[in-house]
């Protein structure tokens, strides 16, 4: 059994997910935090028909993908957040599985750095990187219109 996240990650998460949380409220999309299984669409093992990931944060406005089990299909936005010890996973693997699924936006934050790279699916289904966000940016998603994550609060800088 993997050991739990840290402090700090944990924090950044329950900030990110309040934030989103309070703004979808009575919004067509949802927000769901760590565990929640998503079943994405495509196989990384032999015979296997999908591939299950657990994000930090996932939103999803089709919910007719959502069963019992959690989302099956792909998410409009998944938020990772990185760990010591995570960080290569998050930053390799993720990267590919959700750049193969089709996950619109895929955010990668950073809570030592205190950084956040927001990836975008082109017209040709890569991501584009932004460029870095940090300190007291207003982080823009182009998926959920009109939210703006702004770092100073979510990392504590009052």
């Amino acid at each position: 059994m993997s050991p739990a996240p840290n402090l700090r990650h944990q924090e950044v998460v329950g900030e990110i997910h309040l934030e989103l949380g309070n703004f979808l409220r009575r919004k067509k999309c949802n927000v769901y935090i760590a565990p929640f299984d998503v079943r994405l669409p495509i196989s990384l093992k032999k015979g296997k028909t999908d591939t299950v990931v657990q994000p930090d944060i996932t939103v999803v406005c089709n919910l007719e993908i959502l069963d019992y089990q959690g989302c099956n299909g792909t998410p409009d936005l998944v938020m990772e957040i990185l760990s010591p010890g995570n960080s290569k996973k998050e930053m390799r693997e993720k990267f590919d599985i959700y750049q193969e699924a089709k996950v619109t936006e895929y955010w990668l934050v950073h809570p030592i750095d205190e950084s956040v790279i927001v990836y975008t699916l082109d017209s040709n289904d890569k991501y584009i990187g932004s460029r870095l966000y940090m300190e007291d940016d207003l982080v823009a998603s182009k998926v959920v219109k009109d939210f703006k994550l702004d770092l100073a609060v979510i990392f504590k800088k009052d």
